[in-house]
C-alpha cells in the first residue's frame, strides 16, 4: 500500500501486521515506526482506527491459541497468558496509533501510571480484545507522544484496565545493522538522544 493509503487505514488485517512487522507494509515510505515481529506481536487484527483532532481510538484482537508460546512456560504447571504482554500489547497500539498519525521514527513505550488485572487470559479462551482511547496525540520537534486509556477483556469481559499509557516515537534511534556494534548498538536516556 502507500503511504498515503496507509495514514487513511481504518483496520489492519493479520497479512497486513505481518507485512508492517517485516518492513514491506509501506511502498513509498520507510521511516515508520517499526511494529515486533511474532512471537512479540501481540494481536492478529486491528478491527478500528478512528481520528479525533488530538484524539482517538484503536481496538485490536488477538486469537488465543492452545499452544501459544507463553502458555509452555508461563506456568508449566498453571497456564496463563502474562500481564506485562497485554500491557505491551497496548504499548504497541499506541505506537501504531503514532506512525498512522503520521509520526515518523522508532516508537518507545514511555509508561503508564495505572495497572489493575483482575481477570486472566487462559488456553481455552477464544480472542483477546485491546480497546484504547487515545486521549492525547502531539508532536513536537521531530518527536511525537501519544496517551491513552486502555481495557483488555477476554471473549468480552474486562480483566484490566491500564490508565495513562504512554509512548513517543523519537528520530535516530534505529539500529537497523544489529548485530554489528555501531552508533545506536548501546542504550541509555532517551534524553540524550540526537
Amino acid at each position: 500500500m502507500e503511504y498515503r493509503e496507509f495514514l487513511d487505514a481504518q483496520k489492519l488485517s493479520k497479512e497486513q501486521l505481518l507485512a508492517w512487522a517485516y518492513g514491506s507494509l509501506v511502498s513509498d515510505e520507510t521511516d515508520i515506526p517499526s511494529l515486533p515481529a511474532p512471537p512479540m506481536l501481540m494481536f492478529d487484527r486491528i478491527t478500528c482506527i478512528e481520528h479525533d483532532g488530538r484524539k482517538g481510538r484503536i481496538i485490536a484482537e488477538q486469537n488465543i491459541n492452545l499452544d501459544a508460546w507463553f502458555f509452555m512456560c508461563h506456568f508449566r504447571n498453571d497456564p496463563v497468558q502474562p500481564g506485562c504482554l497485554g500491557v505491551d500489547a497496548i504499548w504497541q497500539l499506541l505506537g501504531m496509533y503514532c506512525a498512522l498519525r503520521g509520526a515518523k521514527g522508532n516508537g518507545r513505550a514511555l509508561g503508564s501510571k495505572e495497572i489493575e488485572f483482575f481477570g486472566q487470559i487462559r488456553p481455552h479462551n477464544k480472542v483477546v480484545t485491546y480497546d484504547v482511547k487515545v486521549r492525547r496525540y502531539t508532536e513536537m520537534k521531530g518527536t511525537a507522544i501519544t496517551i491513552g486509556n486502555a481495557q483488555v477483556l477476554v471473549d468480552g469481559e474486562v480483566i484490566y484496565t491500564i490508565g495513562d499509557a504512554k509512548v513517543g516515537v523519537f528520530p535516530n534511534l534505529r539500529y537497523a545493522d544489529y548485530p554489528n556494534k555501531s552508533e545506536n548498538a548501546v542504550g541509555g536516556s532517551l534524553a540524550s538522544t540526537k
